[in-house]
């Protein structure tokens, strides 16, 4: 699915109000919880990121230690 900046404005705006219910258009959506809104967020932020072709960067952390 092809998400809008304006999309992602929306969620969050509803985010930083505490709302779970959002409107795009005519299509309304009530998510169950903030951390569901927030998932919502992510993916349309990973999406519109692919999209505009900036890689999605990631780091892993290895931690090793001789135990003793």
């Amino acid at each position: 699915m092809t998400y809008t900046l304006a999309q992602l404005d929306v969620l969050k705006c509803a985010l930083a109000t505490g709302e779970r219910r959002v409107s795009f258009g005519d299509k309304t959506i009530e998510y169950r919880s903030i951390e569901e809104l927030q998932a919502a967020i992510r993916t349309v932020e990973d999406e519109l990121a692919r999209a505009s072709g900036v890689p999605t960067t990631r780091q892993i952390r290895i931690d090793t230690r001789k135990a003793t």
